[in-house]
């Protein structure tokens, strides 16, 4: 029984890693005003970019950096197009994410004429302390959400791109370039995104698979709606997250091992569980939200 614990533990520990990222990172990009649903795109490209990178130099802290620099230009991508172009910022996040599928499908085929999967890389080492198997991005994910949460709230900075997303026009009459925060946040938020993505590979599964985002980009917009745009309970609800995600993986192998009846078509089912937890936790919550009021809205200057 508590093996069965730590094994759920170890789980959550891996699964809450690219929620929380891109949940702190989100939470960045909306307090600026922009809102950017094209993680789920972003968990993609990264993931795939960094999949070739290691594979081809063995090495995944390359395959890291790689991941983190393909976030960010997918950032300033939808930045440009939000803030300076004034685009819709729901249809180019739409937009990327089809974008985002297509490319490393195609090129999933180009490079290893492989329609599902990449072969293995190499992967990060893991702290294990006991039973319980840590990955050092965990411990990654929690800072970046406090760093962020005393950034945003203690310092003048943080108050400046709070203020882009709540009164832009306030902020740019106190001297605030609104246009430059707000790009300057969406990249930030696609960096930590595209960190999301790397880590997927060279962190967790090993290897890139084109369903490998699986709807996570999907949940991370539902936890900064869950932590009311707070970096620190988007850690939270990262972990809440990740616990139904380990155990839509964990419930199937256990009835295998218990019953010795192979379920791999049943195991689908097991599937839906972060989804349906993931509704239930934003029905509840979304009551209580207050998104900030820019959010959304192109700023045009007077």
């Amino acid at each position: 029984m508590l093996e069965d614990v730590f094994v759920l533990l170890s789980n959550t520990l891996f699964s809450m890693v690219p929620l929380v990222l891109a949940g702190v990172g989100e939470v960045i990009t909306e307090r600026s005003g922009v809102v950017n649903i094209g993680l789920e795109g972003i968990f993609i490209l990264s993931a795939f970019l960094t999949t070739v990178v290691t594979f081809y130099t063995e090495n995944p802290y390359l395959g890291l950096i790689i991941g983190i620099l393909v976030g960010a230009l997918s950032g300033l991508l939808h930045g440009i197009i939000s803030v300076y172009l004034k685009g819709d910022q729901i249809i180019a996040g739409v937009g990327f994410n089809s974008l985002a599928y297509g490319i490393s499908i195609l090129s999933l085929v180009a490079l290893w004429h492989s329609h599902g999967s990449s072969p293995s890389v190499e992967k990060m080492p893991v702290i294990i302390i006991g039973h319980l198997t840590i990955p050092p991005m965990a411990i990654v994910a929690i800072l970046v959400g406090v760093i962020t949460w005393w950034w945003l709230y203690k310092t003048p900075s943080g108050l400046k791109l709070r203020a882009c997303g709540e009164d832009p026009r306030a902020a740019e009459a106190m001297g605030v370039n609104v246009h430059r925060t707000r790009l300057y946040a969406t990249m930030v938020g696609g960096a930590l995104t595209g960190l999301g993505g790397a880590y997927l590979v060279v962190g967790w599964i090993g290897q890139f698979t084109k369903f490998i985002s699986a709807g996570r980009g999907f949940i991370a917009l539902a936890n900064v709606a869950f932590s009311n745009w707070n970096p620190l309970m988007a850690v939270v609800g990262g972990i809440i997250f990740g616990f139904f995600d380990a155990l839509s993986i964990y419930v199937p192998i256990k009835i295998q091992k218990t019953t010795g009846r192979i379920i791999t078509a049943e195991s689908n089912l097991f599937r839906i569980i972060p989804y349906i937890g993931t509704l239930l936790v934003v029905t509840i919550i979304m009551k209580k939200v207050k998104a900030p009021r820019a959010l959304g809205k192109p700023y045009i200057k007077e």
